[in-house]
């Protein structure tokens, strides 16, 4: 029998890429549910954790200030 091989993956962060507040934060919600729906909860149930802040884990608690999402709009807008 043949031994497998080892896969190598990079593990990626977004600190790593160029992107704003707001689209990390996006990225981390989206983290958030997809882990949340692999530990088995419904979907009802991931979107109601998500939607409670306060059952944000601790590396979440960073979420984009209001001008933070003004200047990305205006970003976008030109």
């Amino acid at each position: 029998m043949a031994t497998p091989r080892k896969r190598t993956t990079k593990v990626k962060t977004v600190a790593d890429e160029n992107y704003s507040k707001l689209d990390q934060y996006a990225i981390e919600l989206n983290e958030f549910f997809k882990s949340l729906r692999r530990a088995g909860f419904t979907i009802d149930n991931a979107l109601w954790i998500l939607s409670a802040k306060e059952m944000h884990p601790e590396w979440m608690k960073a979420v984009p200030t209001l001008e933070d999402i003004r200047k990305y709009m205006d970003e976008e807008d030109e």
